[in-house]
């Protein structure tokens, strides 16, 4: 445990060196289930709970990113470590499904390619390795996530920058400590932690409800367009039916028929 000393030294010199303190109170005692099990899922809670604040930040996002796919645009992702496989598990959601049968959607995490990764971090150093991707795959209209538990990681904030230059939508997921993207972001969501994993686990919820909202959406829109394509196909049919002519198509059909 931290002794009165340290705290003390913690009032006089804070910022960093309560990030030391953690670190030393993580590593005093055995494990336990208190210290533990008990701590973590009280943390976690706590920061799920403060996500109910954030409802108008996350439709916000789900909005851009549906006016993005419903224009043909696509989704990017990157982020470092942990937000890489938060990255391209989200992806992945989106491309293949999440809850719902539909079609696939565009979306790539440009955490995955090593040749492309080591290639242009050998070349133009680790800042570049997003950010160059961008410049290759990123159009008008497309969204650029993000995702950096610190705020700044430079690779991610060079991404968002070429993004934004590029016409892009730019979406910031970061934690309490992540002013840097804000500056670079349309959309900010921030978690209100300095815990890396608390805050990856709140990203996480995030990103699987903006999923929920782009399949849903996506699947509403296209029962609404199938409604409006079979009520012209059978408008379209009548008209052909009633054509004074040897010979017609029915709509939806290959074959003649013949009168």
């Amino acid at each position: 445990m931290i002794t009165t000393t340290e705290v003390a030294w913690l009032v006089e010199r804070p910022g960093a060196n309560r990030l030391a303190a953690k670190e030393k109170e993580l590593m005093s005692s055995a494990p336990n289930s208190k210290c533990i099990f008990a701590n973590a899922i009280a943390e976690h809670l706590e920061v799920v709970r403060q996500l109910i604040e954030q409802q108008g930040v996350l439709e916000a996002i789900a909005r851009a990113m549906t006016a993005a796919l419903r224009t043909r645009n696509k989704i990017l992702w990157c982020g470092n470590g942990g937000s890489a496989g938060d990255s391209q598990h989200l992806a992945a959601e989106i491309v293949g499904r999440f809850r719902r049968e539909r079609r696939g959607l565009a979306s790539v995490a440009l955490t995955t390619d090593t040749s492309i990764l080591t290639s242009v971090a050998n070349d133009y150093g680790f800042e570049a390795v997003f950010s160059r991707q961008v410049e290759a795959l990123g159009a008008p209209g497309d969204l650029l996530v993000g995702i950096s538990t610190s705020g700044k990681s430079r690779n991610v904030l060079a991404a968002l920058e070429t993004a934004r230059s590029q016409g892009m939508v730019t979406v910031a997921f970061t934690g309490e400590g992540g002013s840097e993207m804000a500056a670079l972001a349309d959309h900010l969501f921030a978690v209100a932690s300095s815990e890396p994993a608390r805050i990856q686990e709140a990203h996480m919820l995030a990103g699987h409800m903006l999923c929920d909202w782009i399949e849903l959406d996506w699947v509403h829109t296209q029962s609404g367009d199938k409604a409006t394509s079979e009520a012209s196909q059978t408008e379209g049919a009548e008209l052909n039916w009633a054509r004074p002519q040897g010979k017609a198509t029915l709509n939806g059909f290959k074959t003649p028929l013949h009168f």
